[in-house]
C-alpha cells in the first residue's frame, strides 16, 4: 500500500511512520508551511501532482494520511478521488465539526467513543471508534520489554530486582556500543503540560465578578470527582446563564465549523478544572514524595517539585517513564470518554501507572492489575504512597500493563484496520 503522509511536525509522527515502514508499507511525506487564506489553494497546489500520478494504469498513492483531521486536505482530496484517512488524537479537535466530514473519501479514526458517537449521530458516516496505539518492536529494541516467555512465566522473579530493571532493561548504547547508564530515575513523575500558558483562556477573559464567583465555585467541585463532566449538566450551566452575562469569552467565528459558544465556553472551563487540578495534585505529590514533572520550561513553578523540562517523545520518554516508580497521568477534562496518548506511552514503554478515571480505561484495562485507576485526588496522592512501598505488587502491575497494550494496540495491531485492509466493525 502506498501513503502519501502530511508531516506537520506531530510528535508521534516518526513513532507512527516508523512502523508504517517496517510493516512493508510505501510511505512518503510532504509538509505544508502555508497559512492563513491561501491554505487550501496552495496545499491544492502542493500535491496535485501527487493525486494526479498513475502507474500501471492504476493510481499511485492508496491514501492520503495524517494525525488529527485536516478539513482542507479532506478537500482537496474529495476534489481528486483519493482516500483521506486521519487519525484524531487531540481533544477538543474543533474541525471534526467542519461540513467537510461527510466527505466521501474520509475515513476518520478517533480515539474518543463519546466524540465519535456525536460525530455519527450528525450524519458522518466515515467515522469509526479506534484507540490510540504505540509502535512495540520499536521500544522491544530500545530493551523496554521482556521476553513474552519471560513476562509469562518469571514475572515475579523480575519484579524482585531493582537494579536488574533499571540496568539491564534501561540502558542505551552510543554508536560504538557502549552501554550508557540510564539517567532517569525517579520516585513520583508527571509528564505533560501545566496549560498555565496563553491557551488558558479562562483566566484571561473579563468574567463579571458574580458570573465568576459561581463557576470557579463549580471548577472547584468538579475537580473533587473524577469520571463525570458536571459542566454538561444543564442544571449547573447552560445557556441563558451565559447569555444573560453577555458572554464573557471572546473568539472569532469563521463560519468554518458548525460549533457554538456554548460548547466551546465548557471546553475552557473544562481546561482551567484541568489547569487548576493539575497544579494542586502535583503540588501534594510533592510535599509527600520525591516528585518531579516533566513540562514546558516556562510553566509557573510548582513549590516542592522539580521540573525537568522537556523530554522528546521517541528518545527520552520511553526511559523516564520505565524508570519512574510511579507515573501519573491527570485526564484532560475536554475528553470525554477516550484513553488518552499518555496512558498508552506509560505502559507500552513498561512504566508503572496511576490515572484518573476515564470510562475507556476503566472498559480496557483492569484496575489493580494492568494499571491503577482513581476517582478522587486524596486516592491519588494515598495510592501513590502505597505503590511506593510495595515494590512488588507495583512491578508486576507495570508488566501486565505493558503486556496489555502490546497485545491490544500496537500498531501492527491497528494499522491494517485504520488503512481500511481489515472490515470496520
Amino acid at each position: 500500500m502506498r501513503i502519501l503522509y502530511y508531516d506537520w511536525d506531530e510528535f508521534n509522527g516518526r513513532d507512527l511512520r516508523d512502523a508504517m515502514y517496517r510493516m512493508g508499507y510505501h510511505v512518503d511525506c510532504f509538509k505544508a508551511d502555508i497559512s492563513g487564506d491561501k491554505y487550501r489553494t496552495g496545499l491544492e497546489t502542493l500535491i496535485r501532482d501527487r493525486l494526479e500520478r498513475y502507474e500501471d494504469g492504476r493510481r499511485f498513492y492508496d491514501a492520503v494520511f495524517s494525525f488529527d483531521y485536516f478539513p482542507e486536505l479532506s478537500e482537496v482530496c474529495q476534489k481528486y478521488g483519493v482516500s483521506y484517512t486521519s487519525w484524531v488524537f487531540d481533544c477538543p479537535h474543533y474541525p471534526l465539526f467542519s461540513d467537510t466530514i461527510f466527505n466521501d473519501v474520509n475515513r476518520i479514526h478517533i480515539f474518543d467513543r463519546s466524540l465519535c458517537n456525536e460525530l455519527t449521530a450528525r450524519g458522518a458516516k466515515n467515522v469509526f471508534h479506534t484507540p490510540l496505539g504505540v509502535n512495540k518492536v520499536r521500544l522491544t529494541e530500545l530493551g523496554l520489554s521482556l521476553p513474552e516467555t519471560e513476562k509469562q512465566e518469571n514475572v515475579s522473579a523480575y519484579a524482585s530486582s531493582d537494579s536488574s530493571r533499571s540496568e539491564s532493561r534501561q540502558g542505551q548504547t552510543d554508536t560504538s556500543g557502549r552501554f550508557i547508564e540510564p539517567t532517569y530515575i525517579h520516585d513520583v513523575c508527571f509528564l505533560g503540560n501545566l496549560y498555565d500558558n496563553e491557551f488558558n483562556f479562562y483566566d484571561q477573559a473579563k468574567i463579571p465578578q458574580d458570573l465568576k464567583a459561581y463557576l470557579d465555585e463549580v471548577i472547584l467541585a468538579q475537580q473533587k470527582i473524577f469520571g463525570r463532566d458536571i459542566f454538561s449538566d444543564e442544571r449547573v450551566i447552560n445557556k441563558e446563564l451565559l447569555e444573560v452575562q453577555g458572554e464573557p469569552f471572546r473568539f472569532e467565528n469563521t463560519g468554518n465549523y458548525s460549533i457554538d459558544y456554548y460548547r466551546v465556553t465548557l471546553d475552557i472551563l473544562r481546561k482551567k478544572t484541568t489547569v487548576d487540578e493539575r497544579r494542586k495534585i502535583i503540588e501534594e505529590l510533592g510535599k509527600r514524595y520525591n516528585t518531579v514533572i516533566y513540562t514546558t520550561p516556562d510553566a509557573e513553578p510548582v513549590p516542592g517539585v522539580t521540573n525537568m523540562g522537556v523530554a522528546d517523545y521517541k528518545t527520552k520518554m520511553p526511559y523516564i517513564f520505565h524508570n519512574s516508580k510511579v507515573n501519573i497521568n491527570i485526564t484532560l477534562r475536554c475528553i470525554p470518554s477516550g484513553v488518552p496518548l499518555r496512558v498508552m506511552d506509560v505502559l507500552a514503554a513498561g512504566g508503572f501507572l496511576i490515572t484518573t478515571y476515564q470510562e475507556e480505561i476503566a472498559d480496557y484495562f483492569e484496575d489493580g492489575k494492568d494499571l491503577v485507576i482513581v476517582n478522587t485526588p486524596e486516592e491519588m496522592i494515598e495510592l501513590a504512597g502505597y505503590y511506593l512501598e510495595h515494590d512488588d505488587e507495583r512491578k508486576e502491575i507495570a508488566v501486565n500493563g505493558q503486556m496489555k497494550v502490546f497485545e491490544r494496540f500496537a500498531y501492527r495491531k491497528l494499522l491494517p484496520r485504520i488503512l481500511g485492509e481489515e472490515h470496520d466493525e
